[in-house]
């Protein structure tokens, strides 16, 4: 019987780092070395190849360009491998496994991606049990010979998200990230418990997988606040070729009841700017039926993100924006869930 293999894919990140010998300061070890500073993983019996990307890249500096790379890397590996483990700075991470999620059509094997709050050479890093369990995760098969999580996902102390209903909620503590409007796939203690409900699988397996690279960025995320100036959203309305707007609003989707702001939506609409209503709580979903506020936004064409994150939002506008010339096609899209995100 062949060995489960996985490719690690290192971008850059904070989990790549180690303290220089001599000066202290963190550096990028030669991720190829990889068994040397983990060698739990050699316990697993696993086939584990490496790749690393040159220049590694801080997450920080992420651009829709490097998900083109990552998505292509992955689409020319796919045979080789039961699973890949993405180890990615924590910043943009939320962005990158919603637009993975996006563009990898026909997905029929888990891309885990994970990273850490501390450097894995630190002596308490957080970055060796990511690390570790992203890796089993990332190879276990069901008792069908499929693969056990066939998703997208973020594996973050202990709890493993659907990529794209996770977000960046702590830059200090270890737990990072949270889901709080989808449970855990799975959960990491002394066993790693999968919730079987709550993973999508294919309808039926065997599909080639089909990787789109086309992303549009003619998009703008507009947040409302007290006090927010007509002439500010003015510029966020009026600029050259915008096709869409996430617009982050209170509570259930509201938005203050100003005629200025409210004619100045309309016009985009009318206009063909998609204006896609995300709520700006970290949990709940938008229902511009609930309140005044947000059914006067339904009167002037806002349409409904439902209960996605901001990067889901806008990673998929990016996706459908890239993929069609009508925006007419790209509204039907976004009022259907393609990867789980509402």
């Amino acid at each position: 019987m062949n060995k489960l293999s996985v490719l690690v894919i290192y971008t850059g990140g904070t989990i790549g780092m180690k303290a220089h010998p001599v000066t202290g300061e963190l550096v990028p070890f030669r991720f190829e070395h990889v068994l040397e500073e983990v060698p739990e993983l050699r316990k697993f019996g696993f086939r584990i190849d490496t790749y690393s990307f040159d220049p590694i890249i801080d997450s920080s500096n992420i651009v829709p360009e490097f998900w083109v790379k990552l998505a292509l890397l992955i689409e020319e590996k796919y045979s080789l491998y039961d699973g890949f483990v993405i180890l990615h700075g924590t910043d943009t991470m939320g962005y990158t496994a919603s637009a993975l999620s996006f563009m990898m059509e026909n997905l029929e094997k888990p891309v885990i991606l994970t990273g850490s709050q501390l450097p894995i050479g630190m002596p308490r890093t957080d970055g060796k049990e990511n690390f570790i369990s992203a890796v089993e995760i990332a190879a276990k098969k069901n008792q069908d010979g499929h693969a056990m999580v066939p998703e997208v996902c973020i594996f973050f102390q202990e709890r493993l998200f659907r990529g794209n209903r996770a977000f960046k909620y702590n830059a200090e503590e270890f737990r990072a990230f949270r889901s709080p409007n989808y449970p855990p796939l799975a959960e990491a203690g002394i066993h790693i418990k999968y919730n079987s409900h709550a993973i999508s699988y294919p309808a039926v397996w065997g599909k080639k997988l089909k990787v789109h690279t086309r992303l549009g960025t003619d998009v703008a995320i507009l947040k409302i606040f007290p006090g927010m100036e007509e002439k500010v959203v003015q510029a966020v309305l009026h600029t050259p070729g915008l096709r869409a707007v996430v617009l982050e609003t209170y509570g259930q989707g509201n938005a203050p009841s100003l005629d200025w702001l409210l004619d100045l939506l309309a016009k985009a609409v009318a206009g063909d700017i998609i204006i896609l209503n995300i709520t700006q709580c970290p949990a709940g979903r938008v229902s511009m039926d609930s309140y005044a506020c947000g059914a006067r936004l339904k009167e002037v064409g806002v349409i409904s993100g439902y209960d996605m994150t901001t990067e889901a939002a806008l990673t998929k506008i990016m996706l459908l924006t890239g993929l069609y010339t009508s925006n007419e096609n790209v509204k039907r899209f976004l009022d259907i869930p393609l990867s789980g995100e509402f």
